[in-house]
Protein backbone atom coordinates (compact mmCIF):
# COMPACT_ATOMS: atom_id res chain seq x y z
CA UNK A 1 0.00 0.00 0.00
CA UNK A 2 1.15 3.46 -0.51
CA UNK A 3 2.36 5.76 2.06
CA UNK A 4 -0.26 7.12 4.68
CA UNK A 5 -2.86 4.72 3.65
CA UNK A 6 -1.95 1.37 5.36
CA UNK A 7 -5.30 0.00 6.62
CA UNK A 8 -4.89 0.34 10.21
CA UNK A 9 -6.41 -2.80 12.27
CA UNK A 10 -9.55 -2.59 13.49
CA UNK A 11 -9.87 -1.53 17.25
CA UNK A 12 -10.42 -3.90 19.94
CA UNK A 13 -13.70 -4.14 21.19
CA UNK A 14 -14.32 -2.26 24.50
CA UNK A 15 -17.12 -3.81 26.92
CA UNK A 16 -20.34 -2.11 26.68
CA UNK A 17 -19.97 -0.40 23.00
CA UNK A 18 -21.71 -1.94 20.41
CA UNK A 19 -20.74 -3.12 17.45
CA UNK A 20 -21.71 -0.78 15.38
CA UNK A 21 -20.36 1.71 17.16
CA UNK A 22 -16.66 0.11 17.20
CA UNK A 23 -17.35 -0.11 13.17
CA UNK A 24 -17.79 3.20 13.13
CA UNK A 25 -14.79 4.16 14.76
CA UNK A 26 -13.26 2.51 12.43
CA UNK A 27 -14.68 3.57 9.12
CA UNK A 28 -15.02 7.01 9.89
CA UNK A 29 -10.90 8.21 9.40
CA UNK A 30 -11.10 6.67 5.66
CA UNK A 31 -14.00 9.35 4.78
CA UNK A 32 -10.96 11.65 3.04
CA UNK A 33 -10.92 12.77 -0.46
CA UNK A 34 -9.48 9.87 -2.48
CA UNK A 35 -6.14 9.55 -3.08
CA UNK A 36 -4.24 9.52 -6.44
CA UNK A 37 -3.78 6.49 -8.41
CA UNK A 38 -2.23 3.90 -7.24
CA UNK A 39 -1.33 1.57 -4.63
CA UNK A 40 -3.08 3.77 -1.60
CA UNK A 41 -6.54 3.71 -3.69
CA UNK A 42 -6.59 0.02 -3.06
CA UNK A 43 -6.60 0.34 0.78
CA UNK A 44 -8.77 3.54 0.51
CA UNK A 45 -11.60 1.50 -2.20
CA UNK A 46 -11.63 -0.69 0.63
CA UNK A 47 -11.84 1.16 3.54
CA UNK A 48 -14.99 3.14 1.69
CA UNK A 49 -16.72 -0.42 1.20
CA UNK A 50 -16.43 -0.86 4.65
CA UNK A 51 -17.99 2.12 5.76
CA UNK A 52 -20.88 2.35 3.37
CA UNK A 53 -21.37 -1.51 4.30
CA UNK A 54 -21.47 0.35 8.35
CA UNK A 55 -23.95 3.05 7.21
CA UNK A 56 -26.72 0.66 5.65
CA UNK A 57 -27.11 -0.41 9.87
CA UNK A 58 -30.34 2.28 10.21
CA UNK A 59 -28.68 3.08 13.54
CA UNK A 60 -27.57 5.93 14.40
CA UNK A 61 -24.07 6.90 15.64
CA UNK A 62 -21.92 9.36 17.29
CA UNK A 63 -18.88 11.77 16.45
CA UNK A 64 -16.44 12.50 18.95
CA UNK A 65 -16.59 15.62 21.02
CA UNK A 66 -13.89 17.22 18.76
CA UNK A 67 -15.13 16.33 15.78
CA UNK A 68 -18.61 17.69 16.85
CA UNK A 69 -17.89 20.92 18.45
CA UNK A 70 -15.87 21.53 14.95
CA UNK A 71 -19.04 20.31 12.82
CA UNK A 72 -21.12 22.52 15.20
CA UNK A 73 -19.23 26.12 14.68
CA UNK A 74 -18.94 25.60 10.62
CA UNK A 75 -23.03 24.11 10.70
CA UNK A 76 -23.71 27.78 12.84
CA UNK A 77 -21.42 30.03 10.29
CA UNK A 78 -22.87 28.28 7.24
CA UNK A 79 -26.21 28.75 8.59
CA UNK A 80 -26.01 32.93 9.70
CA UNK A 81 -24.08 33.34 5.99
CA UNK A 82 -27.03 31.69 4.60
CA UNK A 83 -29.79 33.43 6.19
CA UNK A 84 -27.97 37.03 5.20
CA UNK A 85 -28.04 36.05 1.43
CA UNK A 86 -31.50 35.29 1.97
CA UNK A 87 -32.19 38.90 3.52
CA UNK A 88 -29.99 40.35 0.70
CA UNK A 89 -32.06 38.60 -2.11
CA UNK A 90 -35.87 39.58 -0.46
CA UNK A 91 -34.49 42.74 -0.32
CA UNK A 92 -33.51 43.39 -3.90
CA UNK A 93 -36.72 41.40 -4.75
CA UNK A 94 -38.91 43.59 -3.06
CA UNK A 95 -37.06 46.91 -4.47
CA UNK A 96 -37.23 45.26 -8.10
CA UNK A 97 -41.01 45.11 -7.08
CA UNK A 98 -41.51 47.80 -6.13
CA UNK A 99 -39.99 49.92 -9.08
CA UNK A 100 -42.01 47.95 -11.65
CA UNK A 101 -45.25 48.47 -10.05
CA UNK A 102 -43.81 52.47 -10.45
CA UNK A 103 -43.11 51.74 -13.95
CA UNK A 104 -46.51 50.17 -14.22
CA UNK A 105 -48.16 52.92 -12.63
CA UNK A 106 -46.25 55.79 -14.82
CA UNK A 107 -47.29 53.68 -18.36
CA UNK A 108 -50.92 53.47 -17.62
CA UNK A 109 -53.26 56.29 -18.24
CA UNK A 110 -55.69 56.88 -15.30
CA UNK A 111 -59.12 55.63 -16.75
CA UNK A 112 -61.30 53.35 -14.53
CA UNK A 113 -60.77 49.83 -14.25
CA UNK A 114 -63.96 48.93 -16.37
CA UNK A 115 -62.29 50.87 -19.31
CA UNK A 116 -58.80 49.43 -18.76
CA UNK A 117 -60.46 45.53 -18.76
CA UNK A 118 -62.06 46.55 -22.09
CA UNK A 119 -58.95 47.83 -23.76
CA UNK A 120 -57.12 44.67 -22.85
CA UNK A 121 -59.65 42.47 -23.83
CA UNK A 122 -60.30 44.83 -27.31
CA UNK A 123 -56.60 43.86 -28.30
CA UNK A 124 -56.29 41.82 -31.33
CA UNK A 125 -59.57 42.74 -32.57
CA UNK A 126 -60.78 44.69 -35.60
CA UNK A 127 -61.07 48.25 -35.20
CA UNK A 128 -64.93 49.40 -35.79
CA UNK A 129 -64.80 52.20 -38.07
CA UNK A 130 -68.00 54.88 -36.31
CA UNK A 131 -69.49 56.96 -38.71
CA UNK A 132 -69.50 60.77 -37.71
CA UNK A 133 -72.86 62.21 -36.50
CA UNK A 134 -74.50 63.55 -39.39
CA UNK A 135 -74.17 67.97 -39.02
CA UNK A 136 -77.83 69.12 -38.47
CA UNK A 137 -79.36 70.88 -41.24
CA UNK A 138 -81.73 73.97 -41.38
CA UNK A 139 -85.09 73.23 -39.78
CA UNK A 140 -84.17 69.77 -38.84
CA UNK A 141 -83.88 68.54 -42.99
CA UNK A 142 -82.11 64.84 -43.56
CA UNK A 143 -79.68 66.87 -46.15
CA UNK A 144 -78.83 70.67 -46.60
CA UNK A 145 -80.72 72.50 -48.80
CA UNK A 146 -78.73 73.71 -52.43
CA UNK A 147 -76.80 77.16 -51.78
CA UNK A 148 -79.71 80.56 -52.50
CA UNK A 149 -82.57 79.29 -51.00
CA UNK A 150 -85.01 79.07 -48.15
CA UNK A 151 -84.70 76.18 -45.91
CA UNK A 152 -89.03 75.74 -44.82
CA UNK A 153 -90.93 72.96 -42.20
CA UNK A 154 -94.32 72.70 -41.67
CA UNK A 155 -95.64 70.49 -39.36
CA UNK A 156 -99.24 69.73 -37.70
CA UNK A 157 -100.17 69.16 -34.88
CA UNK A 158 -100.33 65.42 -33.81
CA UNK A 159 -102.55 64.65 -30.31
CA UNK A 160 -103.26 66.67 -27.71
CA UNK A 161 -99.89 67.41 -26.84
CA UNK A 162 -97.53 67.27 -30.16
CA UNK A 163 -98.37 71.16 -30.92
CA UNK A 164 -97.42 72.24 -34.55
CA UNK A 165 -94.57 74.03 -35.69
CA UNK A 166 -93.81 76.10 -38.77
CA UNK A 167 -89.83 76.71 -39.07
CA UNK A 168 -88.02 78.74 -42.10
CA UNK A 169 -84.67 79.35 -41.96
CA UNK A 170 -84.29 77.26 -38.77
CA UNK A 171 -86.25 80.06 -37.27
CA UNK A 172 -89.04 79.16 -35.47
CA UNK A 173 -92.09 81.12 -36.37
CA UNK A 174 -94.31 79.00 -34.66
CA UNK A 175 -94.12 76.22 -31.99
CA UNK A 176 -94.88 75.48 -28.34
CA UNK A 177 -91.26 76.70 -27.13
CA UNK A 178 -92.56 80.20 -28.43
CA UNK A 179 -95.39 80.50 -26.83
CA UNK A 180 -97.36 81.18 -29.76
CA UNK A 181 -98.98 77.80 -31.09
CA UNK A 182 -102.82 77.21 -30.48
CA UNK A 183 -105.91 75.28 -31.67
CA UNK A 184 -107.29 75.85 -34.73
CA UNK A 185 -105.37 77.15 -37.95
CA UNK A 186 -102.19 78.76 -37.10
CA UNK A 187 -100.81 81.47 -40.34
CA UNK A 188 -97.16 82.59 -40.47
CA UNK A 189 -96.29 84.89 -43.12
CA UNK A 190 -93.01 85.67 -44.32
CA UNK A 191 -91.50 88.57 -46.36
CA UNK A 192 -90.00 86.75 -49.71
CA UNK A 193 -87.40 89.22 -50.29
CA UNK A 194 -86.02 90.13 -47.07
CA UNK A 195 -87.00 86.24 -45.25
CA UNK A 196 -88.19 88.02 -42.05
CA UNK A 197 -91.08 87.12 -40.38
CA UNK A 198 -94.01 89.31 -41.28
CA UNK A 199 -97.13 87.85 -38.60
CA UNK A 200 -97.56 84.46 -37.54
CA UNK A 201 -100.55 84.28 -35.21
CA UNK A 202 -103.38 80.82 -34.32
CA UNK A 203 -106.72 80.95 -35.12
CA UNK A 204 -108.93 78.83 -32.49
CA UNK A 205 -111.70 76.73 -34.95
CA UNK A 206 -113.40 75.10 -31.84
CA UNK A 207 -114.62 77.28 -29.75
CA UNK A 208 -114.49 79.94 -32.09
CA UNK A 209 -114.71 84.24 -30.90
CA UNK A 210 -113.48 87.29 -31.96
CA UNK A 211 -110.38 85.67 -33.80
CA UNK A 212 -112.49 84.00 -35.72
CA UNK A 213 -113.30 86.73 -38.10
CA UNK A 214 -110.20 88.11 -38.67
CA UNK A 215 -109.22 84.52 -40.68
CA UNK A 216 -110.40 85.50 -43.84
CA UNK A 217 -108.64 88.76 -43.50
CA UNK A 218 -105.26 87.38 -41.71
CA UNK A 219 -105.42 84.81 -45.17
CA UNK A 220 -106.31 87.42 -47.60
CA UNK A 221 -105.29 90.18 -49.20
CA UNK A 222 -105.43 92.70 -46.57
CA UNK A 223 -102.87 90.82 -44.56
CA UNK A 224 -100.27 90.88 -46.89
CA UNK A 225 -97.42 93.21 -47.51
CA UNK A 226 -97.06 94.91 -51.30
CA UNK A 227 -93.65 92.78 -51.26
CA UNK A 228 -93.91 89.22 -52.31
CA UNK A 229 -94.68 86.90 -49.48
CA UNK A 230 -94.88 83.45 -48.51
CA UNK A 231 -97.89 81.93 -46.24
CA UNK A 232 -97.78 78.81 -43.98
CA UNK A 233 -100.50 77.16 -42.16
CA UNK A 234 -100.43 74.10 -40.15
CA UNK A 235 -103.65 72.61 -37.67
CA UNK A 236 -103.33 71.90 -34.40
CA UNK A 237 -106.46 69.79 -33.00
CA UNK A 238 -109.38 71.56 -34.46
CA UNK A 239 -109.76 73.51 -37.64
CA UNK A 240 -112.88 73.35 -38.93
CA UNK A 241 -115.32 73.34 -36.77
CA UNK A 242 -116.14 76.95 -37.03
CA UNK A 243 -114.47 77.83 -40.33
CA UNK A 244 -116.48 79.98 -42.30
CA UNK A 245 -117.65 80.15 -46.20
CA UNK A 246 -116.10 83.49 -46.37
CA UNK A 247 -112.19 81.73 -45.07
CA UNK A 248 -112.48 78.80 -47.16
CA UNK A 249 -113.02 81.02 -50.28
CA UNK A 250 -110.16 83.36 -49.64
CA UNK A 251 -107.94 79.91 -48.71
CA UNK A 252 -109.15 78.17 -51.63
CA UNK A 253 -108.31 81.58 -53.88
CA UNK A 254 -105.10 81.01 -52.81
CA UNK A 255 -104.68 77.70 -54.15
CA UNK A 256 -105.55 75.14 -51.25
CA UNK A 257 -107.29 72.16 -52.66
CA UNK A 258 -108.29 70.54 -49.53
CA UNK A 259 -109.92 73.01 -47.59
CA UNK A 260 -113.08 72.09 -48.16
CA UNK A 261 -112.40 68.51 -47.70
CA UNK A 262 -111.45 69.27 -43.54
CA UNK A 263 -113.20 67.45 -40.80
CA UNK A 264 -112.79 67.52 -37.16
CA UNK A 265 -109.39 67.05 -35.96
CA UNK A 266 -108.02 66.58 -39.95
CA UNK A 267 -103.87 67.26 -39.30
CA UNK A 268 -103.78 69.88 -42.38
CA UNK A 269 -100.63 71.70 -44.44
CA UNK A 270 -100.57 74.40 -46.68
CA UNK A 271 -98.18 76.48 -48.06
CA UNK A 272 -98.86 79.38 -50.68
CA UNK A 273 -96.86 82.44 -52.27
CA UNK A 274 -98.18 85.93 -53.06
CA UNK A 275 -96.40 87.83 -56.37
CA UNK A 276 -94.47 85.12 -57.36
CA UNK A 277 -95.38 81.39 -58.65
CA UNK A 278 -93.76 78.54 -56.69
CA UNK A 279 -91.70 75.84 -58.70
CA UNK A 280 -93.47 73.55 -60.08
CA UNK A 281 -91.74 70.26 -57.71
CA UNK A 282 -92.35 72.04 -54.47
CA UNK A 283 -94.88 69.80 -52.83
CA UNK A 284 -97.85 72.41 -51.51
CA UNK A 285 -100.43 70.91 -49.67
CA UNK A 286 -101.26 67.73 -47.17
CA UNK A 287 -103.85 66.52 -45.56
CA UNK A 288 -104.94 63.48 -43.37
CA UNK A 289 -108.38 62.94 -41.43
CA UNK A 290 -108.99 61.37 -38.06
CA UNK A 291 -109.97 57.72 -38.40
CA UNK A 292 -110.91 55.59 -35.27
CA UNK A 293 -109.24 52.44 -37.12
CA UNK A 294 -106.00 54.19 -38.17
CA UNK A 295 -105.66 57.36 -35.93
CA UNK A 296 -102.10 57.58 -34.11
CA UNK A 297 -103.55 58.72 -30.89
CA UNK A 298 -106.72 58.47 -29.07
CA UNK A 299 -108.69 60.60 -31.01
CA UNK A 300 -106.29 62.11 -32.94
CA UNK A 301 -104.63 61.15 -36.66
CA UNK A 302 -100.60 61.41 -37.51
CA UNK A 303 -99.23 64.02 -37.69
CA UNK A 304 -98.53 65.10 -41.42
CA UNK A 305 -95.33 67.65 -42.75
CA UNK A 306 -94.26 69.52 -45.82
CA UNK A 307 -90.59 70.29 -46.12
CA UNK A 308 -88.27 71.83 -48.96
CA UNK A 309 -86.56 74.56 -50.57
CA UNK A 310 -87.48 77.73 -51.90
CA UNK A 311 -84.93 79.56 -53.94
CA UNK A 312 -84.34 83.16 -53.15
CA UNK A 313 -84.05 84.32 -56.76
CA UNK A 314 -86.66 82.54 -59.28
CA UNK A 315 -86.78 83.16 -62.95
Amino acid sequence: MGAGWALPSAPARQPGTSLVRTCLAWCLPFARPPPPPGPGRTAWSSALALALACGKSPVTWQLPPEARRAGSSTWKMNLKAAGALRAVLFIFASVCAWYSGYLLAQLVPEVPLSSAIYSIRSIGERPILKAPAPKRQKCDHWSPCPPNTYAYRLLSGGGRDKYAKICFEDELLIGEKIGNVGRGINIAIVNYVTGKVIAAQYFDMYEGGKKTRFLPAAAGPYAWSRAESLLFMVTHDDGSSRLKEDAKKTIEALGSKEIRNMRFRSSWVFLTAKGFELPAGIEREKINHSDAAKNRYPGWPAEIQIDGCVPKELS
